[in-house]
């Protein structure tokens, strides 16, 4: 009898053991987040702590120096070396005289250097950011480094040309190889339209945010979800200024969105390739917002164990698109002075190392390989009760029009090398900001006369100058085209002309 207790009880005691060890039923689990800083994974090769007025350190990744710029009259006057223009013009461009004499000599000059480096093309008349194909190759210096953070998208290691940090071959970032040194992309975590984007994002522009799922171990799935979309709720900070941890947002699921099969393994989750990945792009104003629409896209996540997250999100992204975005968040012109780059160096460099994507008729490379960086904290993703949509700031809707307009016409510019011009409601060529800004200049009209502008019809053009830019037509596609002026003086280059493409000769 005793001995049958005996045996009962270390069978129970197996039983009991058995259960401890042996993991509870997996039960649906989900985490969610919020983006708090979106930029492109760019690596930066120089010292953290250099100083020098003016400049970016080259580092060990840009060995021939940083991108082109327009920011002192030296390299403007470098950069208008076309056979159209005169040694003097040149001259009285890149230092314009009797500045003293205007009440904003910074400003003035600002907007007299812009007009003219927005028209370098091979003749008189032509736009150079809408039509950089036009214009000679200033050259933009490019990564020489041969460790990158990306992807292995194509699944082979000899392509690529890059080695990830853990010793991946075949890494594909061909994006950071052209644009990596340029100099507002670069930097040691202060990278200047780094911190502008992060800022406007954060700032309440827009929000991405991303949700998690699966049924067993959050930390090690083999069956897990990804999604990853837009927002219409504003990022939520703390009493510090950080993104706050831990509030709910609502997952628009109709745009801007993707839903991706994911494996997790000690806390990194690497999502299947897909043949389309949909999510907010970078944007710093509300005229570029919209979707990043990623071919052949993936993620990694890494969740830490404070539970934020950090990650990558990658794949090709039409290279056009990408100029347009950037070149045209402003204006050509502004970017190039203010923002010390060069967008017709900037499109070489992208049509040189686009990789991916070919057109199926053409076989030209539509893609450029890209990899985004992101950084998390946790928060509350849920499903909206009622429909809801992208957030329309209508104040800005016609400015928003005015890029979808010009985008347009500059790929269609760079797809078919017909010259196209700037459509109405763009700052373009500093219209009209330098009518405004050359009051009491002695060389007023020599400027207004000599250096090239967009020209439209009499009606429109009166109503861009009493009212701004971006402030005329709500639809673009409306628009009126401008009437063609045999005036020599007046040149219309709204009317598409065939001409030789300069990247050729």
């Amino acid at each position: 009898m005793i001995l049958q207790k005996r045996v009962l009880l270390c069978s129970v005691a197996t039983v009991a053991l058995a259960a401890m060890i042996q993991p509870a039923t997996a039960a649906p689990w989900s985490r969610g987040y919020v983006v708090a800083t979106y930029e492109y994974a760019f690596r930066y090769g120089g010292r953290a702590g250099f100083e020098r007025a003016g400049d970016i350190e080259p580092g060990s990744d840009c060995r021939h120096g940083n991108s082109v710029h327009f920011a002192n009259d030296k390299n403007t006057e470098a950069a208008l070396k076309q056979p159209f223009r005169s040694q003097y013009e040149i001259a009285s461009i890149a230092r314009p005289p009797g500045l003293d004499q205007v009440r904003a000599p910074v400003e003035t000059r600002f907007q007299i250097w812009n007009r003219a480096i927005t028209y370098r093309a091979w003749k008189r008349g032509i736009e150079t950011y809408v039509n950089p194909w036009a214009a000679e190759d200033p050259g933009q210096p490019e990564v020489t480094s041969k460790i990158a953070t990306g992807f292995n998208l194509d699944n082979d290691s000899n392509t690529g040309g890059f080695v990830a940090e853990d010793g991946e071959r075949g890494i594909d970032h061909a994006l950071y190889r052209a644009w990596g040194c340029d100099a507002p992309w670069r930097g040691n975590g202060n990278a200047t339209l780094h911190l502008r984007a992060n800022d406007k994002m954060q700032g309440g522009l827009y929000t991405m945010v991303i949700r998690v799922s699966g049924s067993k171990d959050p930390m090690n799935d083999d069956n897990a979800t990804v999604e990853i979309g837009y927002s219409p709720d504003k990022i939520t900070k703390n009493a510090r200024g950080d993104v706050a941890t831990d509030y709910s947002y609502r997952i628009l699921k109709s745009e801007q969105y993707t839903k991706l099969k994911a494996k997790i393994r000690n806390g990194v989750v690497e999502t299947e390739q897909v043949a389309e990945l949909h999510a907010p792009r970078i944007a710093w104003w509300y005229n570029h917002v919209g979707d990043v629409d990623i071919r052949k896209g993936k993620i990694r996540l890494e969740i830490g164990a404070d539970g934020n997250a950090k990650g990558l999100i990658g794949g090709y992204r039409n290279w056009r698109e990408l100029y347009t975005e950037n070149t045209f968040s402003q204006d050509g012109g502004q970017q190039g002075i203010r923002e010390h780059e060069d967008h017709v160096a900037l499109y070489y460099a992208l049509k040189r190392n686009a990789d991916g994507t070919p057109d199926p008729r053409t076989g030209e490379k539509m893609g450029i390989s890209s990899t985004y960086r992101i950084t998390a904290m946790p928060a509350y993703v849920v499903d909206p009760e009622k429909p809801v949509g992208v957030t329309v700031i209508a104040a800005d809707e016609r400015r928003k029009n005015s890029f979808l307009t010009i985008r347009a016409a500059t790929i269609r510019s760079t797809l078919t090398k017909t010259v196209q011009g700037v459509p109405p409601g763009t700052s373009e060529g500093a219209f009209p900001a330098l009518e405004r800004n050359v009051d009491g200049l002695p060389s007023k009209d020599f400027f207004l006369t000599t250096l090239d502008r967009p020209h439209y019809d009499k009606d429109i053009e009166a109503a861009i100058l009493k009212r701004g830019r971006g402030a005329i037509f709500d639809d673009p596609l409306e628009v009126p085209k401008p009437k063609p002026q045999p005036d020599k003086q007046v040149r219309n280059e709204a009317v598409p002309t065939q001409v030789a493409d300069v990247s050729k000769r």
